[in-house]
């Protein structure tokens, strides 16, 4: 019987349990680390998914015990840098979007991985959907000329969860565009290609009874151009609380208008002379990423990945240039130069 790949997760919060729920029923995997500032919670989640699995509240002290195959790292995005602990050992590492906070540093964590040749994955689980696979198929033969789309949800509210501690407060999560509209973004860039400017706008001090703390954006609106020619118009809203808004994404091209809705990105494919082609998203979409990483560690085959850590930094500096243009109120060409801000937002002084 081949023996199992050895997993630790660093950060056991809810997005870490969504991943913990799949990866507990496959049976190439042994849950055997689970790390947390809150040792409490690493504990419950060694005792709810381990597999004979020990709880710590440092991450160097997991990789030091623990004997890992490969780690995940399901951080708020100002809490990251353990990846280093993974790279010093050789660990092949999965990571939640976004990446990081700290462009620098997670340019740094780049440098490292591929000077290790180290497999890696980053979370954007929407790149494993049947109908993106296929739009993007399909957009290598006609061109997406104009993308529309993002996220629009309601007023944040302090009985919301934990989440809300961080995601409300721009120096800890850099707002909405960078921590859940990169999702979007990352499609983006996954369908039409590269970005080579960003021109943001944002609306602040609109959002009535948000919580205290609350200092992200509550709009904004990230114009894109990509540097095949397309363009793109993006947005983020967390203060539309009468409905009506959600998940969407539209890709226009001469011949073909793909349409994903909600968190499920499922799709409505229309094409001239054809007939209209529904593809619903496929529900476990993180049993089927996790699935791919497992694999691509069993085998060490990185082609089994969608989308590995260097991918993911391009995704990350289109919405760090996003936060630098809401700041500036200039546009952000691309590349970011290296010792440009280290981070997609400034620290507030105390």
């Amino acid at each position: 019987m081949p023996e199992k790949t050895r997993v630790g997760f660093v950060g056991c919060g809810g997005i870490a349990e969504e991943h913990l729920k799949g990866l507990a029923k496959n049976p190439d995997v042994a849950l055997v680390g689970f790390c947390d500032i809150n040792l409490a919670r690493a504990e419950e989640m060694a005792r709810k998914y381990g597999t004979d699995g020990k709880a710590f509240d440092k991450a160097k002290s997991m990789f030091e015990n623990s004997s890992l195959d490969a780690a995940y790292f399901c951080l708020p995005p100002f809490a990251h840098g353990a990846e280093f602990e993974a790279i010093r050992r050789g660990v092949p590492f999965f990571v939640e979007k976004p990446i990081n906070l700290d462009f620098e540093q997670a340019r740094k964590i780049s440098e490292a991985v591929k000077k290790k040749k180290l497999l890696t994955s980053v979370g954007y689980m929407n790149r494993y959907r049947r109908g993106v696979q296929l739009v993007r198929d399909l957009a290598r033969g006609d061109q997406p000329i104009l993308l529309l789309g993002g996220w629009i949800g309601g007023t944040p509210r302090a009985e919301g969860g934990a989440i809300w501690s961080w995601w409300i407060r721009k120096e800890k999560s850099g707002g909405q565009f960078l921590e859940q509209v990169t999702h979007t973004v990352d499609l983006a860039r996954y369908i039409c290609g590269e970005v080579s400017e960003v021109h943001a706008f944002a609306a602040k001090g609109l959002n009535a009874g948000a919580p205290e703390g609350y200092s992200i954006e509550d709009a904004s609106v990230v114009n894109l151009k990509f540097k095949n020619g397309a363009v793109a118009n993006l947005w983020a809203s967390c203060s539309a609380n009468g409905g009506g808004g959600g998940v969407s994404l539209n890709v226009y091209c001469n011949n073909m208008t793909a349409i994903f809705t909600g968190w499920e990105h499922s799709l409505r494919l229309l094409r001239k002379g054809a007939e209209p082609e529904e593809i619903k998203g496929e529900e476990g979409i993180f049993a089927i990423e996790d699935g791919a990483f497992i694999e691509a560690v069993k085998e060490r085959d990185p082609s089994k990945v969608l989308c590995q850590y260097a991918d993911g930094l391009k995704t990350l500096e289109i919405t760090v240039a996003a936060n630098q243009s809401m700041r500036t109120k200039q546009p952000v060409k691309l590349p970011i130069a290296a010792g440009a801000p280290r981070r997609a937002v400034k620290k507030r002084r105390r």
